[in-house]
């Protein structure tokens, strides 16, 4: 895919408008935007993979400076930066990689990867948790590890929901963008 100026600035105002979202007050925790991103950004930079795993960053890190912002302020009580923070970076980056088998048009592969990157990022991040006790103290046992993963199972789902119904929005809304994009006469 060929990055020119028209996809650039749509993409800016994809993750400026996910990172505003994110910071929404009565949002439920999970319901977030930034594993579709990843999986969009994984898409449509197969190619420059560097962008494919940037994006998501930037827009994580957008976020977070908007929580930490109104933290420090005493608008919200959800802090913007914490410690052990750099694994879900390096954990929402990975997930990029789920996005690269998506330049298909097959809802199975759609579907199968809207599932396995939150799956794979829930696993994952819940496993760091318990191992770490991450200040959520569960013992370290199969039955804490179990017991962790549980603790997450409503985070979990709001994970998948928000990743079907960001995804929709992204790439239903990038098809339709398109079209207009390459209309565009843009002046050098």
């Amino acid at each position: 895919m060929k990055l020119n100026k028209e996809i650039v600035i749509a993409l800016i105002i994809m993750i400026a408008t996910s990172a505003l979202y994110r910071v929404l007050p009565g949002r439920p925790f999970g319901f977030a935007p930034q594993i579709a991103i990843a999986l969009f950004s994984g898409s449509l930079f197969v190619k420059n993979k560097h962008f494919a795993f940037l994006l998501p960053l930037v827009s994580m890190f957008l976020s977070d400076l908007m929580y930490q912002l109104l933290y420090v302020n005493h608008l919200s009580p959800i802090q913007g930066f914490y410690d052990g923070q750099w694994q879900n970076y390096l954990l929402i980056a990975a997930t990029a990689v789920f996005g690269f088998g998506l330049q298909t048009n097959r809802v199975d592969k759609f579907v199968g990867n809207f599932i396995a990157a939150p799956t794979v990022y829930f696993l994952i991040s819940n496993f760091m948790v318990w191992a770490s006790f991450g200040g959520y103290q569960r013992p370290l046992t199969t039955t804490g590890l179990m017991q962790t993963m549980v603790d997450g199972l409503p985070f979990y789902g709001y994970s998948l929901a928000g990743t079907f119904v960001f995804g929709a929005v992204m790439f239903g809304g990038f098809i339709l963008i398109q079209p207009k994009l390459k209309a565009i006469k843009v002046k050098s």
